[in-house]
């Protein structure tokens, strides 16, 4: 398990060892998780951490926060050498099915409706047009994925995920409207059979960005659905 120390990689660890598998944590930090503290980029470090491991699950990556603390060369580093550092030593250890955590990031421009139109409905057949170094990085190692599994026959899956995380973004306006606007609150009365009467207080912020309403009724404190 690559990425031990983060969130997908820790969950996944919590849930392997309950289960009673034997997991070994690979991550540049370490912890509770980890077995083994380095970089996915160091084979040597892989080679050992693969010695009789019969499935790998490659969770490590530089993040599309990243974008705005790493250069592009970190991302190149730890996206796709490391991937192929793992590819290539997972087939040489024989490996029986390797699982690449790739990102919806990856469909970039593609995500975005022209103005004024309608949302664009994402299946596998819209090709991904990456808007930054991040989605760039993520399939080109899905990419990889697929030359080392055709040329090897190593049994390889792809999931798109999505952000499932709190996490500064890399987009100057959306951090920039985030700082101005959280924490600034209003008081909204919502009319209507069950509600009259009701005052909550949510976060204002621009238009395409989060709304978070919260409850303060008496007895009835959070989030509003």
């Amino acid at each position: 398990m690559t990425g031990s120390a983060g969130h997908l990689g820790e969950a996944l660890v919590r849930v392997l060892r309950e289960q009673g598998r034997d997991v070994v944590g690979l991550d540049l930090l370490d912890s509770p998780f980890t077995t083994v503290a380095g970089p996915v980029t160091a084979r040597g470090v892989v080679r050992r951490c693969l010695d009789g491991v019969g499935a790998v699950l490659h969770a490590a990556t530089l993040h599309k926060p990243h974008v705005g603390s790493h250069g592009r060369q970190a991302f190149v580093d730890t996206n796709i050498t490391g991937t192929l550092t793992l590819l290539e030593e997972a087939v040489a250890a024989g490996v029986e099915s390797f699982v690449f955590t790739s990102t919806t990031s990856a469909f970039g421009r593609a995500l975005a409706a022209e103005p004024g139109g309608a949302a664009e409905w994402i299946t596998e057949d819209v090709v991904p047009v990456p808007r930054n170094i991040y989605g760039v990085t993520k399939t080109a190692a899905e990419d990889l994925c697929e030359i080392i599994s055709r040329d090897h026959g190593l049994p390889v899956v792809v999931l798109r995920v999505s952000r499932f995380f709190p996490e500064a973004d890399d987009r100057d306006d959306i951090r920039t409207a985030r700082k101005r606007y959280t924490g600034f609150t209003t008081s909204i009365a919502f009319p209507g059979p069950g509600r009259m009467g009701t005052l909550v207080a949510g976060r204002v912020l621009p238009a395409g960005h989060d709304l978070i309403v919260w409850n303060r009724t008496p007895g009835r404190t959070g989030p509003l659905t």
